[in-house]
C-alpha cells in the first residue's frame, strides 16, 4: 500500500542578495544544504510551518510573502526503492530581524550569496538550484 507525500514546508529567505540556508544535522540529507523548513504539523498552514520550522532552526524571523512554488521530493535507498515522500510549498519570506544559529536538527545556518548558490559551492539538497532561481525571478516587492 502506497502513503501518500508528507507535507512540508520551507522558508526562502532572501536577504540583501543573499539567501539563509542550513547544514542537515539529521537525517534524510545529513550533511546536505538547504532552505530551513520541515514537516507541516497538523492544524498547521503550510506558511506557518516555514516560519516557524526557519525560527526553530536559525533563530530569524521573516514575514511570509506567498507561496512561490510546490515540490514533489523523493528519496530512494541504494534499491531503488522510495524512502521519503515530500510535497514541499516553498514560502517567499522577508527578513524581519536576528543573526542566523544552528538550532534544532540544523548542524550550521548561514547566509549565502545567490551568486555562490547558483554555483553550486557546497553539497545541497536537490531542487535547491532551481527553487533559488524561481526565487530570484519572481518581483515580489
Amino acid at each position: 500500500m502506497s502513503v501518500g507525500p508528507t507535507p512540508g514546508a520551507i522558508a526562502m529567505l532572501l536577504h540583501a542578495g543573499q539567501f539563509l540556508l542550513v547544514k542537515r544535522g539529521k537525517d534524510p540529507g545529513r550533511g546536505l544544504w538547504g532552505f530551513p523548513g520541515g514537516h507541516v504539523e497538523p492544524g498547521e498552514t503550510a506558511t506557518q510551518a516555514a516560519l516557524r520550522e526557519l525560527t526553530e532552526e536559525t533563530g530569524v524571523h521573516a514575514k511570509a510573502l506567498g507561496v512561490l512554488t510546490e515540490l514533489t521530493v523523493k528519496l530512494h535507498d541504494s534499491d531503488g526503492r522510495v524512502t521519503h515522500n515530500y510535497r514541499i510549498k516553498a514560502i517567499a519570506c522577508v527578513y524581519q530581524s536576528g543573526t542566523p544559529v544552528a538550532a534544532d536538527d540544523a548542524a550550521a545556518a548561514e547566509w549565502v550569496r545567490s551568486e555562490d548558490l547558483l554555483h553550486g559551492t557546497r553539497p545541497l539538497h536537490p531542487d535547491v538550484i532551481a527553487v533559488a532561481r524561481l526565487r530570484l525571478e519572481q518581483d515580489w516587492g
